[in-house]
């Protein structure tokens, strides 16, 4: 097995479960330092804990962070501890999400939930972690997009989708803003849609799902340096395939960008 992430530290977000516990597993299994993140440090440390205890991973592989993304100043607090500690980030996996709920949701800071949880958090994390992201090659940023992004649209004039909402279509949007955003020229990204696996987010999609671990394989190979990638590129497991049209239009991306840092108050 290539040992080309060893000695590599991939953050990994929404790494307690599902998707991000499996690609965490598997990074650490290859030599990664992997930063694991919970929604609380109790959630991050029971899931290193169980790591260790379970897939025989090294302990001292594993720094569990914590930052509930349904607040944006933990998520700058997370940003900051990340850039403090561990100033050379080979990888960020932007992983953590959330089904829209049933009910319109805002959180503290004004946004519909699954668009900050799944989108506003990771562009803030993102552009705060940019210092510590390498330029060297194989540094990147990999986002856990879905095929159900095509289905999605932006509303610009109603971000909050406070006038109709539905919540496949928050859903939706949500991940079609990340997937925009792995465009965004500031940053070496790439979108993956790692096929309908059985995790939290099963019952959007249907009854039946592949084990995560499986999913979480086509995370992994984009997060090895060896994989070659094109910034912006979009990939349905292994397959690179075009994405919506939308997450190709610069004009989408540059207005993406600016109604992001508005709503994150993120003056970049």
């Amino acid at each position: 097995m290539s040992s080309s992430l060893s000695g590599r530290t991939v953050l990994v977000t929404g790494a307690t479960s599902g998707i991000g516990y499996e690609t965490a597993r598997r990074l650490a299994e290859r030599g990664a330092t992997v930063l694991l993140h919970g929604r609380t440090p109790e959630e991050a440390h029971a899931a290193a804990d169980r790591l260790v205890a379970t897939a025989g991973v090294d302990g001292a592989r594993l720094r569990p962070l914590a930052a509930d993304f349904v607040r944006l100043e933990e998520v700058e607090n997370l940003a900051h501890a990340v850039v403090r500690e561990h100033p050379r980030l080979d990888v960020l996996v932007n992983n953590a999400a959330i089904a829209a709920p049933e009910r319109h949701t805002l959180t503290a800071d004004g946004n519909e939930i699954a668009f900050q949880v799944n989108f506003l958090a990771h562009y803030l994390l993102t552009t705060m972690l940019e210092p510590a992201l390498t330029s060297d090659p194989g540094g990147r940023v990999v986002n856990v997009s879905s095929a159900l992004h095509r289905t999605g649209a932006i509303q610009w004039n109603d971000p909050q989708r406070v006038r109709r909402y539905s919540r496949l279509a928050a859903y939706a949007q949500s991940q079609l803003a990340l997937t925009v955003f792995a465009a965004d020229p500031r940053v070496t990204a790439v979108s993956v849609d790692p096929g309908v696996c059985e995790t939290g987010l099963l019952p959007l999609y249907g009854h039946e799902g592949a084990p995560a671990a499986e999913g979480a394989q086509h995370v992994v190979r984009l997060c090895d340096p060896a994989t070659e990638i094109v910034n912006g590129a979009y990939y349905d497991r292994s397959e690179r395939v075009a994405p919506a049209p939308a997450a190709t239009e610069d004009r989408t991306v540059k207005r993406l960008n600016k109604l992001a840092d508005l709503l994150v108050g993120h003056i970049a």
